[in-house]
């Protein structure tokens, strides 16, 4: 049997037995088959291999388990005759045909050896990304993704089905930000605060698989509308030291180095994924705006404009060092505890130049050169603690966590933009200099305990709490030069902003199966505690007219709800399969969506956070189609979700002060809770292996939305629809090199002040294994069109703009190598974790 059919038909059989077959064939049965398989070589145990029973007189009559991590394994049947198959993958097929039971039957020990078809493969990871659909997620084990060598989580994300990575680091599903990034089931310092700065810095190279959860069941926090992305990193390997390091380079400048490995014996596993990244990120902007009315500026002595060019160059240098090193250890064998480190040190350098031309009726007045340069060192620290508790086999347990995380972040920077020239009468033009200092300490600590007890043989009930308590203190302090060319302390923006986000759960859930229907009904109990205070020498009265809106400078919000949840599967046969979902999901503000005082990266574009946001609540349905053939697998959905009090973002003219009481006119970005959002789409998927040199796979979304809602007597009502497709090809060429094409395009959509432009990008990739296939070198190409880039025309009242953004520069070329020991033999790890208990049971 081949190693494809092999891994197929295993992962088919062990699925299939365990949930469907087995717990039919144990009603009435009688006697009991029993054995531990082993490596033949090594000999040692193998877990998880698949025991198939099939009766001769009747082949539907299928019975079957997995062994356990002492390779044993025990089957009930009836009496009669059996062909008895003992399965693993990359291994031989040990079969014993005509098994006549008329009693209990111990087959002993069986060795397993590797199939003499793979004694030459260095069998990883799969060669393609595979899809697995439960109850509440669509699971990805990812595959080896070419274009992703040498990369970066955030890159891997970006080729996952409904799944996509705007040109900032964005993260968004199904067209929809509101996203909650979770690791291994839990939030992490490994997925930011609410940002996802570090999966920029995390090689692919440490994810198993991601779960794409877009109908949480209740035993998920209710946080993200869109749903959740769980990413799960690889811990679990065989017996024995192994691992692999990788080294990549490529333009713009970078490099990188980072190491995963693992030692496991039959009492603990040691397992640590640790790396090195230095890159320079270019990029560049540029923002035309014409006013409809004059404007004057204070700073440039009053002078009048109606248009501002603005080209603006970044130039980033990114160093980054994180280790996450763990161990699990075996208290028995039906209990365990696992603890691990997470560490994050990063130093970075930014340079933003800004070239800013000013013109009165088609006439260039004035021009500057605003140059920030800013300094940025963060620290992270996480530590976490798990224990699993099983009370039997069959799944009855008890798993507790405890979690802690510590970031803390300087941030510096300095502003001057000297005129460059002047074709006023005026004279003496001067823009004062500028100086920040931010720092940031962002503590949280989580408290979980989940309870999993079976009912019967087809069902299972489910109950916890979840308890996640942060807090983010932002100290920030705005200098600016006063007349006489002293730095002084602008007391207007400077400030001290403390924040907590508070959230407690309980939850329970019920699942069954009854024939062919399977559904999980659950319902979460969720507070949310929401505090602030502003520190400031203006008085609430004082923020409020130099913010122009609002302003609690100390509130304390609560907000209990209740997100029911259903899940339901409809097995249509074998391969095929019905999927129906509902939740009710909230949407908290946090992070610079709240935070009031503005950005400084532009003297007239400015984002500002709002920090009487209330919370978003959504509904969402889904509906789903699952169909698998020998060669070709195929997904698809149409879903619709209704978001209330949903914030968006408007761009508005407002007047803030600078030094000595100077008013500046400026473009403000600000969020309200502004609308009803409903928002509906379809997605179809499919993967494709027509030939072993040849293998397809893409995804295609269509979604639109319609807001309701006005802000400031403007109504923002809109309707718009858009969509993205990504496509992606593996060829095998002669001399065993692997060539690998990747597509990507977001259609134009409709904003609620203007519209975007679609964006186009085309990846390509090319690998050997090399060093008796024991290490793989990689060349990728990505962004080649250089299309990675975001246009947009907005209108508002005041004026209009046309604007290009492009965070780093799209085009670049890496080269990878990855060295891989002590993996000749690897078991499948996606095996190994069958069990998911780190994202939250296998129902």
């Amino acid at each position: 049997m081949s190693l494809k059919t092999n891994l197929a038909f295993s992962l088919f059989l062990g699925l299939f037995t365990v949930f469907n077959f087995n717990s039919a064939a144990q009603r009435g049965a009688d006697y009991t088959i029993s054995g531990k398989v082993i490596d033949n070589e090594l000999e040692v145990p193998l877990e998880y291999a698949t025991i198939s029973i099939i009766n001769v007189n009747n082949p539907k009559d299928l019975n079957g388990g997995v062994t356990d991590r002492n390779g044993e394994f025990s089957v009930k049947v009836k009496p009669g005759t059996y062909n008895i198959l003992i399965e693993f993958i990359s291994y031989e097929t040990k079969e014993f045909q005509n098994r006549k039971i008329t009693g209990d039957m111990n087959l002993g020990t069986v060795p397993l050896g590797l199939g003499s078809e793979n004694l030459d493969e260095v069998v990883v990871r799969a060669e393609t990304t595979q899809v697995d659909v439960r109850l509440d997620k669509k699971i990805y084990n990812i595959g080896k993704d070419l274009t992703t060598a040498g990369g970066t989580v955030s890159d891997a994300l970006n080729n996952v089905p409904s799944v996509s990575v705007d040109i900032e680091g964005g993260i968004s599903l199904r067209g929809n930000e509101n996203v909650r990034i979770l690791i291994n089931g839990k939030p992490s310092a490994m997925a930011g605060f609410g940002g996802t700065d570090v999966l920029g810095q995390l090689p692919a190279e440490a994810i198993e698989r991601v779960e794409v959860i877009t109908s949480p069941s209740a035993r998920y926090d209710a946080e993200g509308t869109a749903g959740i992305i769980n990413i799960i990193l690889r811990k679990k390997e065989t017996l024995g030291f192994n691992g692999s390091l990788t080294l990549n380079g490529g333009y713009p400048e970078n490099a990188g180095i980072s190491a995963n490995l693992n030692y496991r014996t039959e009492n603990y596993n040691l397992f640590t994924t640790t790396g090195y990244r230095y890159s320079e990120s270019p990029g560049s902007g540029f923002f035309d705006t014409r006013y409809f009315n004059a404007r004057n500026d204070a700073f440039l002595n009053g002078i009048e404009y109606d248009r501002n060019v603005e080209n603006r160059d970044y130039d980033r240098i990114n160093r980054g060092f994180n280790t996450n090193f763990g161990m699990e250890y075996y208290l028995s064998d039906m209990s365990s505890i696992t603890g691990a480190v997470f560490y994050r040190l990063g130093d970075d350098k930014d340079v933003t130049t800004n070239i800013n031309d000013y013109y009165f009726q088609n006439s260039s007045i004035l021009g500057t050169r605003r140059i920030e340069t800013e300094n940025e060192e963060d620290e992270s620290l996480q530590f976490s603690l798990n224990y699993v508790k099983k009370f039997d086999n069959s799944g009855h347990k008890l798993t507790a966590d405890f979690q802690f995380e510590n970031d803390n972040e300087i941030q510096d920077s300095f502003i001057n933009e000297p005129v460059v020239y002047n074709n006023t009468d005026e004279t003496g033009i001067t823009i004062p200099r500028e100086k920040t200092l931010t720092t940031e300490d962002q503590k949280e600590y989580l408290i979980q305990a989940d309870y999993v007890l079976p009912i019967g043989e087809e069902s299972q009930f489910e109950a916890g709490y979840r308890g996640n308590f942060e807090n983010e203190v932002t100290d920030y302090t705005l200098l600016q030069e006063d007349a006489n060319g002293v730095l002084q302390v602008n007391k207007n923006q400077t400030n001290i902003f403390d924040y907590s986000e508070n959230v407690q759960a309980l939850y329970s859930q019920y699942g069954t199966k009854f024939g062919d229907f399977s559904f999980l009904l659950g319902l979460r109990l969720e507070n949310t505690n929401l505090k602030g205070k502003i520190d400031s020498e203006l008085t609430e009265a004082e923020l409020q007219e130099e913010f122009s809106f609002e302003i609690d400078t100390d509130f304390d919000n609560n907000y209990l709800g209740l997100f029911p949840t259903l899940n339901v599967i409809y097995e249509l046969g074998e391969e095929e399969n019905i999927t129906l979902g509902y939740n009710r999901r909230i949407n908290r503000p946090r992070g610079w969506y709240i935070n009031p005082f503005p950005s400084r990266s532009s003297r007239n574009n400015i984002f500002q956070g709002n920090p009487n946001l209330n919370p978003a609540f959504s509904n969402a349905f889904d509906l789903g189609y699952l169909k698998r053939w020998e060669k070709f697998t195929l997904t698809s959905s149409i879903y619709y979700q209704r978001e209330t009090d949903a914030f968006e973002r408007v761009s508005e003219e407002v007047m803030i002060t600078g030094p000595d009481g100077a008013e500046v006119e400026v473009i403000r970005s600000i969020p309200f809770n502004l609308a009803t959002n409903d928002r509906s789409g379809a997605e179809l998927g499919f993967l494709y292996n027509p030939a072993d040199w040849l293998r397809l796979n893409g995804s295609v979304n269509f979604f639109q939305f319609k807001l309701n809602g006005e802000f400031n007597g403007v109504d923002y009502s809109q309707e718009n629809s858009s969509w993205f497709g990504r496509f992606s090809s593996k060829v095998s060429l002669p001399g065993k090199i692997d060539w690998q094409t990747n597509a990507f395009y977001r259609g134009a959509s409709d904003e609620i002040q203007g519209r975007r432009d679609g964006i186009l990008s085309i990846d390509l990739a090319f690998s050997k294994e090399i060093f008796n296939e024991n290490a793989t070198i990689s060349l990728n190409m990505r962004d080649i069109l250089n299309g990675r880039r975001r246009s947009q025309f907005t209108s508002t009242e005041f004026f209009e703009q046309n604007s290009e953004f492009q965070w780093r520069q799209g085009q670049s070329v890496n080269l990878s190598f990855i060295y891989r020991f002590n993996q000749k033999k690897q078991r499948q790890d996606r095996r190994n974790n069958a069990d998911f208990d780190d994202e939250g049971g296998e129902f």
